[in-house]
């Protein structure tokens, strides 16, 4: 079975002056995050803006990012939807692109299944023989994963891990205390040393996107139980943490890359750019870690 763990960007879509995918800094942007070490990279989940690309895109997107990566970290390609025939659909396009080591399924968004649903949703998903990594967020979806539901999902052969971001520390505690084999991953950068302490083996990250070193380095502090150390990266990177959502995901993410050069500026509605004084923050807390 695959085992994830360490650090996972969950990486944004560069756009071009013509709101076109920018393949060419999409590539610069996968050697970066490569090279400085982390463990794997989600193409086309929430800080992809998935819900802006057509389904074109978002195929070449994935396939381009694992020809980027050439076998360099692990591909976790977001196939997710609230539609399961859309989920479906996506999914087998990354099978057929070769090299996806899983797929990232959100919790079916808008439609608001019940428990039963969601389990079917996920199953059949997972019946596809892509390994799943199942992704619980609440505050975007509407509905929790619940726990009982994971432990079904969790006996899935092909259900590898879950993303927990739904800001519950207690809920990790939950899953492991019932699933102890089961791997689950940090949604949010700000509670991944707290999660990783009772058990979580990792993140997928935002923050990654700006600073994948040190979040590995961080990381990897978490993981070998250093704790001091690893408390101390984490007040380090504390406020790029925090600021990163001061306007919503990937708004503030793309505006840090923009203020270092990464990417260019370009967002699709409804996402716009963010406010003179967020973007000011942000380039106050950037400056205090070197970053420009």
């Amino acid at each position: 079975m695959l085992k994830l763990k360490g650090t996972i960007t969950a990486m944004v879509t560069p756009f071009d002056a013509n709101d076109n995918v920018d393949y060419g800094a999409l590539k610069a942007f996968v050697d970066w995050q490569c090279e400085s070490g982390v463990e794997g990279i989600c193409a086309v989940g929430t800080s992809g803006e998935s819900p802006t690309l057509s389904h074109e895109e978002h195929h070449k997107v994935i396939e381009k990012t694992i020809e980027f990566a050439a076998g360099r970290v692990k591909v976790i390609a977001g196939t997710g939807a609230n539609s399961t025939a859309e989920a479906i659909s996506l999914t087998r396009a990354a099978i057929a692109a070769g090299g996806a080591d899983a797929s990232l399924q959100v919790t079916p968004y808008y439609n608001k299944p019940n428990a039963e649903g969601i389990y079917r949703h996920f199953a059949t998903i997972a019946d596809l023989g892509l390994p799943v990594v199942l992704y619980n967020v609440p505050g975007r979806s509407g509905r929790e994963i619940p726990l009982d539901v994971v432990a079904r999902l969790a006996q899935h052969p092909n259900v590898v891990a879950i993303k927990e971001a739904g800001g519950s520390v207690e809920r990790v505690s939950a899953i492991k205390h019932i699933c102890p084999d089961f791997t689950v991953l940090s949604g949010d950068d700000s509670l991944t040393l707290p999660m990783v302490s009772v058990g979580a083996e990792g993140v997928i990250s935002v923050a990654s996107n700006v600073m994948p070193k040190e979040v590995g380095d961080f990381v990897r502090l978490a993981l070998a139980e250093d704790f001091p150390a690893a408390r101390a990266a984490h007040f380090k990177l504390y406020n790029l943490f925090h600021d990163l959502f001061i306007d919503t995901n990937p708004i503030m993410v793309k505006e840090a890359l923009v203020l270092m050069k990464k990417i260019g500026p370009g967002f699709r509605l409804p996402l716009c750019e963010t406010t003179p004084e967020k973007r000011e923050q942000m380039r106050k807390t950037l400056a205090a870690l070197g970053l420009v």
